[in-house]
């Protein structure tokens, strides 16, 4: 049988409200594989409680005993006691919990083809402030616990796919981080990817030059002319169709989001501030080069609404479904 773990981040957050209020709705007949929260049985209950939601949850003990999906039941897993279940209030003493259940999920993942991962939103200064110094993200801390060489940040949505190709570093560091050799795999992985994962037979792969008008023949920035130009011919020369760097101000016109299957960004807010107008909470962060299916919401933990209120439930709908489609 197929599963799908979920990992809900933050506890303070929203990443068990939203599981909560999706298992009221008949979503899960669209799901064909099993899906398992992994969390404290004591937070499911109390943000139930709070939310003013009756729904059965059921324990199981090993991921063999899990069953289909049904409306008002909750499937989970119990690897960690949360520390403080309180919604909105932030304690690194979480920060073990939270890393527990991602580590049980990803290691789950690694042992069969038939499991997937799908996270909820975290809180990096949380995890860092419990302990873990060096916590980058989910998709950093992923590429070290399953042993990837490298691995790629991709968002995705139906109207706009990007990639990035530095992630949660400060601005000022990204012009040293941009390496040839880096481009070259990158742009390998997120070839390689759009066609196994997302079943594009010919991706168009659009790259934005990391300078005002992509540095506009050296005038600008020497950047595109001595690292991400050579990455891309050597591309090119493999048959990959990924364009020449082109101005990021001009990259998103509607004719270029019509010709083009994934951008390639050269840092965190370059493109993606482009998506979320384009797609906030309908995208899915997605890892690519991993050995397992990784698929996010595209939000952070929204601690403000948190116990309180309902949220949006686009985006952990559409990283579900795109989990379970990777699937099949």
């Amino acid at each position: 049988m197929k599963r799908i773990l979920y990992s809900h981040g933050e506890p303070a957050g929203i990443g068990i409200d939203i599981v909560l209020y999706l298992s009221k709705l008949r979503f899960w007949e669209e799901i064909k594989a099993t899906f398992v929260c992994i969390a404290d049985k004591e937070i499911l209950e109390t943000r139930a409680q709070l939310l003013s939601l009756k729904i059965n949850f059921v324990e199981i003990k090993s991921l063999e005993k899990a069953k289909k999906n049904k409306c008002n039941k909750v499937q989970f897993i119990q690897v960690a006691k949360c520390k403080d279940t309180s919604p909105g209030i932030l304690n690194p003493k979480n920060a073990q919990y939270v890393l527990k259940n991602l580590n049980f999920a990803i290691s789950e993942s690694l042992k069969s083809n038939k499991i997937a991962l799908v996270t909820g939103p975290i809180h990096k200064s949380n995890i860092i402030n419990g302990g873990f110094k060096n916590f980058c993200g989910h998709t950093e801390w992923i590429q070290a616990k399953t042993n990837s060489k490298k691995v790629v940040m991709l968002l995705s949505s139906k109207k706009i796919k990007v990639a990035l190709a530095t992630t949660h570093i400060p601005l000022a560091k990204v012009s040293e981080s941009i390496k040839k050799s880096n481009l070259l795999e990158i742009i390998k992985i997120l070839n390689n990817d759009l066609k196994e994962k997302f079943k594009i037979q010919n991706p168009v792969i659009t790259v934005l030059g990391l300078n005002p008008h992509a540095g506009e023949d050296g005038k600008i920035g020497k950047e595109e002319i001595s690292k991400i130009n050579p990455a891309i011919k050597i591309c090119k020369e493999m048959g990959i169709n990924v364009s020449y760097p082109i101005s990021a101000d001009t990259a998103f016109t509607k004719e270029k989001l019509n010709q083009t299957d994934a951008f390639l960004a050269m840092y965190h807010d370059q493109a993606l501030p482009v998506l979320k107008a384009l797609s906030f909470g309908e995208a899915v962060n997605v890892t690519l080069g991993a050995p397992i299916i990784r698929t996010s919401v595209d939000h952070g933990t929204a601690l403000e609404i948190a116990g309180r209120s309902r949220p949006n439930l686009g985006s952990i709908k559409q990283a579900i479904k795109l989990a379970d489609l990777q699937l099949r």
